[in-house]
């Protein structure tokens, strides 16, 4: 659980790393002394335009939110298979990222509310894109949701798939525990499912 925690914290500050902040502004010191009434105040009347009007081209929001997307999807995909836990790698990059692309909009120092709006939707559209062209295209399916690995076939180990993954033995005897299998020789297949689990076909399964 920490690992998984550690790598959701290290997407976020990537992915605030890959956009510009525009600096906020330093305002004067409150003075005590009294002062004309300017409208501004808890019950002042909302500025709309700050609200609403992008602090950014929108191009460049979609580029940005594109690149970030792509690029740390392919890092999931190649590298953090086993972090991803109960979620499936382009689930897990989704919340990451929408969660980064909310607080700069809601915070309302940084970006309009039409710039986190954008960046939703484009993270949101990349993620239906890319299931959309797995559907189509064989290819592009097993980028996005890879075969799964066998690891055990009849008992014995394929050790060099586990060390694709980096699962030591002491890891995959902890795992079929997991799934009610005490020794190897009970298993018939095991996989790593795509989303990091690992299923187990027993032997004496009828």
């Amino acid at each position: 659980m920490l690992n998984k925690i550690l790598v959701v914290a290290l997407l976020l500050s990537i992915s605030l790393a890959t956009r510009s902040f525009t600096p906020v502004e330093k305002k004067a010191p409150i003075m005590l002394a009294a002062t004309p009434d300017t409208g501004k105040g808890p019950f002042a009347y909302p500025d709309f335009q700050k609200m609403f009007v992008p602090d950014t081209p929108l191009l460049e929001i979609i580029i940005r939110g594109s690149i970030t997307y792509l690029a740390i999807f392919f890092l999931l995909r190649l590298v953090l298979k086993r972090e991803a836990g109960s979620l499936a790698m382009s689930d897990l990059l989704v919340v990451v990222l929408l969660a980064d692309a909310a607080q700069n909009s809601m915070a309302g120092e940084y970006h309009s509310i039409t710039d986190g709006i954008l960046l939703v939707a484009v993270i949101i559209l990349w993620s239906h894109f890319l299931d959309f062209l797995g559907y189509y295209f064989p290819f592009i399916q097993r980028l996005v949701h890879p075969a799964p690995l066998p690891l055990v076939r009849n008992g014995e180990v394929l050790r060099a798939n586990l060390r694709k993954e980096l699962i030591t033995m002491e890891e995959l005897k902890s795992l079929l525990r997991e799934q009610g299998v005490s020794s190897l020789a009970e298993v018939k297949e095991a996989y790593m499912e795509t989303n990091g689990h690992i299923s187990v076909i027993s032997k004496n399964k009828k």
